[in-house]
């Protein structure tokens, strides 16, 4: 099989947010779907070990926010490169509150579902949640976020926990950067994140996901 034809898929960009022990978690995810219109009822495919896999089991409901084009990589590497379990993820960013009582990320975002989960099933590495709408509004004016935008004009990477996540996937070369007047430069293998400096310090850390040096490659332009 030839699994570079799932590269064929359309997805968008969505954050979803629930409650586990009392505690707002979250995660980037994109498999967030509508599945019938009326009733309207939707579902979202989630990794068993997210933190926030077990948030949306325990709530029984889930938030949804759909990144819109301007979400900077800040934001999707806040929720997508670290966990809930040691990381106030919503600190520094503007949320709101929805009638579920769960909080939501509500800058840099287009939309916003509330749903309560009625069906849970077994994917094997993944759960899928489907749920009744109870709640949906669209929230500012731009374009939501594809995948494809994700990839290849923010220059971001699949987390390892994403159902689209293909570790035999080749990388993608970047392209120079005329003003940076360099011929290579150093990329996090994590999140997509590039450096255009000769050397990274040996304590240097991404400033999109946290990772450290050794999870950088230097990469030719």
């Amino acid at each position: 099989m030839d699994k570079t034809a799932f590269r064929s898929l359309t997805y968008g960009m969505y954050l979803v947010s629930s409650l586990r022990d009392g505690k707002p978690v979250g995660c980037v995810a994109n498999t967030f779907t509508q599945v019938t219109s009326n009733p309207a009822q939707a579902s979202i495919a989630l990794n068993k070990d997210n933190f926030t896999t077990q948030g949306v089991r325990e709530a029984g409901a889930f938030e949804v926010a759909v990144l819109d084009q301007s979400a900077s990589m800040e934001l999707i590497g806040a929720f997508g490169f670290h966990s809930s379990a040691d990381t106030d993820k919503f600190s520094g960013f503007t949320t709101e509150t929805s009638a579920q009582g769960i909080p939501y990320v509500s800058e840099q975002v287009c939309a916003h579902f509330s749903v309560k989960v009625e069906q849970e099933i077994d994917l094997g590495s993944h759960v899928l949640f489907i749920g009744a709408v109870t709640d949906a509004a669209p929230l500012g004016g731009e374009e939501p976020m594809t995948y494809a935008y994700y990839h290849q004009v923010k220059g971001g990477k699949t987390p390892p926990k994403a159902p689209s996540f293909n570790e035999d996937a080749p990388a993608k070369k970047e392209e120079s950067d005329p003003a940076a007047g360099r011929t290579f430069a150093w990329r996090c293998t994590v999140c997509g994140h590039i450096e255009y400096v000769d050397e990274l310090p040996e304590d240097f850390t991404c400033p999109i996901c946290g990772v450290g040096r050794d999870l950088f490659e230097r990469i030719e332009l």
